[in-house]
């Protein structure tokens, strides 16, 4: 019989340090490929996998799509790709982006819960919002088991805490428990293989780079009020349990929470435009009152004037909603600069 030979680990903010832990704590003769995704920005470099094979005894390397997955093995997750299990290989995703990143957390999880199931051990650890909420979610559904950092001592507990309110968990450790627990659970077997949903699948594909379309999406979801902040397009509703997230018909893919954000960037760029435009236009009011004061155009000029006063009333709202806006902002990060300054 099968064991749990899939461990596929989703990380944020301090997830570094995190998996720097895990790489030296993991025995030489794992029974189990690793599979990581760290959020890493599309265009930078990163020697992540040279630091981890340094750290301890299992070797760490990018993935490569078509890669044969070995036991006591590290893959990661290229920088603007999304990384797929499919079967004893993986592959890489040029699919939209999820939760504003590429790679994300979820299509992993989802991969791993399609073709995997119950061989699979998901683990989520330190990082802000929710990605892998909903990909843990999926790999419950299908028999695997589910791990979640203790968000008492992640460095940064948003994304334990999403995860520990829409699935619940088979483990909260702290990550001094997790080297034990993981070796424990790769030597169980596998437990029985159970359905999946076909919109998993789908949504894979969009993953991959697959298209999308409005006839898979209203099978999958509802139809929302809510627009794509990457292009503009009709979002659907899509449940999974007590979680709610939104996918556009173009694969861009987001969690309430990220989703939240999202809306709250578009109008922060929406009053920025705006705010723009009325500067430009006072800018240009005072250039024409100036010429009807050489001209001795009296009224005119006191026309322009009030014109320059009603559109700086107009302008300092704006600039008092951005400062609003931005002081909520603040308000909401405080607590995870807390946790990492302690």
């Amino acid at each position: 019989m099968a064991n749990r030979d899939i461990v596929v680990i989703g990380t944020s903010a301090g997830g570094v340090e995190a998996l720097l832990f895990l790489a030296k704590n993991l025995p030489s003769k794992l029974p189990a490929s690793i599979l990581v995704t760290l959020h890493l920005p599309p265009h930078a470099g990163s020697v992540l996998d040279e630091v981890l094979t340094r750290a301890g005894p299992l070797q760490a390397s990018f993935a490569r799509s078509g890669d044969v997955l070995r036991r006591g093995r590290i893959y990661i997750a290229p920088p603007g790709c999304h990384l797929i299990v499919e079967g004893e290989r993986v592959t890489l995703g040029g699919g939209p982006r999820e939760n504003n990143a590429r790679p994300a957390i979820d299509p992993m999880f989802r991969s791993a819960a399609l073709c995997c199931g119950s061989r699979t051990v998901g683990v989520v650890l330190t990082g802000t919002l929710d990605d892998g909420a909903s990909g843990l979610w999926a790999i419950k559904q299908a028999g695997g088991i589910t791990v979640v950092q203790d968000p008492r001592e992640a460095a940064f507990p948003e994304m334990p805490h999403a995860a520990l309110s829409f699935t619940e968990p088979d483990h909260i450790v702290g990550l001094a428990e997790f080297p034990a627990l993981l070796e424990r659970l790769v030597h169980e077997p596998a437990g029985e293989p159970r359905p999946i949903p076909d919109s998993l699948k789908y949504e894979i594909e969009v993953a991959k780079g697959g298209r999308s379309d409005m006839r898979h999406m209203d099978r999958i979801g509802r139809r929302s009020v809510l627009t794509c902040p990457d292009c503009d397009g009709v979002m659907w509703e899509i449940d999974e349990g007590e979680l709610t997230r939104y996918r556009c018909h173009q694969g861009h893919a987001y969690s309430a929470d990220v989703m939240g954000v999202a809306i709250e960037e578009s109008l922060r760029r929406a009053l920025g435009s705006g705010l723009r435009a009325l500067e430009e236009r006072i800018a240009l009011i005072k250039k024409l009152r100036r010429q009807a004061e050489q001209r001795d155009s009296r009224l005119t000029a006191a026309n322009w004037a009030d014109k320059a006063r009603e559109l700086e009333a107009e302008a300092n709202t704006i600039r008092d909603s951005l400062r609003r806006i931005d002081a909520i902002t603040e308000q909401e990060e405080m607590p995870e600069r807390k946790a990492a300054a302690g």
